[in-house]
């Protein structure tokens, strides 16, 4: 269903992966908007004040899809791409993965960066839990506070969420749907008299 998605539950444990004394420290992040990777970039910068390199891939949202891979300096495609390649592997999204490298002296050519880059998201991404999640719609309802128990009733007969409520006089829900569920929901309130049904 398209409303169906795979994310990872927790940040994993830090991994490491050594080749050719060159250091591959791993970490994948669950996020929910782009917001968030700058302070966890920085958060890795601290942690590793020596890695020359501190590469990265992210993906957010399943329609449309937005990412980003970043190779902080490593030769083309041959750090951002085999980590974010990792990411659609393991068929997660709303996912960072960092590899920061700290350089061990010899040269692991093209095809060697590649693959420790890969093996590193990889062994970053096994080292957490994958969940299955399914996308929401949020949906304003306005109405008077005589049709409470209607409204009430409807909520729990279509097993919504509140995510908040004003009740007054006039009254304001803001509720979450699955998106599959959400023309139908929006349906059965604008069925009710004196309903206003936005979308937030």
């Amino acid at each position: 269903m398209e409303d169906l998605y795979y994310t990872i539950r927790q940040p994993s444990s830090e991994i490491l992966f050594k080749e050719k004394k060159s250091k591959f420290f791993g970490y994948a992040y669950p996020i929910s908007t782009e917001d968030e990777i700058k302070s966890l970039l920085e958060k890795i910068q601290k942690k590793h004040p020596t890695a020359n390199h501190i590469c990265y891939a992210w993906q957010l949202g399943i329609e449309p899809v937005s990412y980003r891979a970043y190779d902080d300096g490593e030769p083309t495609n041959t750090a951002g791409m085999p980590i974010y390649g990792q990411i659609q592997s393991f068929g997660v999204t709303n996912v960072l993965v960092i590899v920061a490298r700290v350089f061990g002296g010899t040269k692991l050519g093209t095809g060697g960066l590649i693959a420790a880059y890969r093996h590193a998201a990889k062994m970053s991404l096994e080292g957490t839990k994958i969940i299955q999640k399914t996308l929401k719609e949020y949906i304003k309802l306005s109405f008077q506070y005589e049709n409470i128990n209607i409204i009430m009733r409807t909520i729990k007969q279509q097993k919504v969420t509140i995510h908040s409520q004003q009740l007054d006089l006039a009254c304001e829900l803001v509720i979450s749907v699955r998106k599959n569920d959400a023309a139908e929901v929006r349906r059965l309130f604008k069925a009710i008299k004196g309903v206003g049904v936005f979308s937030t």
